[in-house]
């Protein structure tokens, strides 16, 4: 496993990293979250990533469990706030972010977290109300930094512009061969000022692995099949993105690797990325993810890729 830095910040986290999104405490049984949190580690990897809105805390609660016998300096923990926790508590106000970090903590058995991110940006609060309800959180020793996901450029700056309130030092947005979006504003005023990228569905919720053949149903089991993870994939299970997908296979093999690793290795190429977040339900899927750290893959096996993706993507 090779390592990072996060953005500017003294944090050093593993190239693949482990999440939680629609998995653990949710879609996968505890015995079968617990092994691939063990095979995580195993393989290198440091770097957890959570939230409090992850199976309404269930999330953080079963890592709080599974961590608990693991030194507290031996990996990073990463967590958010912004979404509906109850009908009342919502979004990033000075309240919100004590309250809302407070019963984060206590779910997750330690006294900080590395790493505390506002899951969305929140319009209905001001921003230097936030920026000064983070910087009190990072000041009492509960967090150690701060980050956002899928923030707007303009917003982004602003916040940079706060002149008093700690840094951010992280962005988390979704970023694949299949949603390359980030690149246009996202990534190049982060990289400018210090801020790391995790990037999240790295393999587009699986698709980018292979799995799903264009002409059958989704394998019984996968993502896909699920009522509690597949709920986000109406996009990607398209039959001219499918074939895409599929022609991407000796791509991967004249590189040596297999298509999931070629994926994330794509992801990896950037300079702007930390790490890549990767969900799995089988200790499997965490060692075959880890063998895309350290990959070395000729540009031109990504550009064909790229346009292969690209002429799918184009609108009918």
């Amino acid at each position: 496993m090779k390592y990072r830095n996060l953005g500017d910040s003294d944090l050093q986290v593993s190239e693949i990293s482990l999440g939680s999104w629609l998995t653990y405490g949710v879609g996968v049984e505890a015995d079968k979250a617990r092994a691939c949190l063990d095979t995580a580690f195993d393989q290198g990897i440091n770097f957890i990533d959570t939230a409090n809105v992850y199976g309404r805390g269930a999330a953080e609660s079963f890592l709080g469990e599974a961590l608990k016998d693991r030194p507290r300096n031996s990996y990073v923990l990463a967590t958010k706030l912004f979404f509906p926790m109850s009908d009342s508590d919502r979004g990033l106000s000075r309240e919100q972010v004590e309250k809302q970090l407070d019963a984060s903590l206590e779910r997750l058995g330690t006294d900080y977290v590395d790493l505390y991110q506002c899951h969305r940006y929140d319009w209905d609060t001001d921003l230097d109300e936030t920026l000064e309800a983070l910087t009190a959180a990072v000041d009492s020793g509960r967090v150690r930094y701060i980050g956002f996901s899928e923030w707007p450029a303009e917003r982004i700056q602003a916040a940079l512009d706060n002149g008093t309130a700690r840094k951010f030092v992280s962005s988390q947005p979704q970023y694949s061969l299949l949603w390359r979006e980030p690149e246009r504003e996202v990534f190049p005023l982060s990289i400018a000022n210090g801020i790391g990228q995790i990037v999240w569905s790295p393999l587009a919720q699986g698709v980018l692995t292979g799995k799903y053949d264009p002409d059958s149903p989704p394998p019984p089991g996968s993502r896909a099949t699920s009522e509690e993870m597949g709920g986000f994939m109406d996009r990607l299970m398209q039959k001219p993105v499918l074939e895409a997908v599929q022609r991407l296979k000796p791509l991967a093999a004249e590189a040596g690797l297999t298509l999931t690793q070629f994926s994330l290795a794509w992801v990896l190429r950037r300079p702007e990325v930390s790490s890549a977040i990767i969900g799995a339900s089988r200790p499997e899927q965490v060692i075959e993810n880890c063998g895309a750290s350290g990959a070395s893959v000729d540009p031109a096996l990504f550009a064909r890729a790229e346009e292969i993706l690209a002429e799918a993507l184009q609108p009918a």
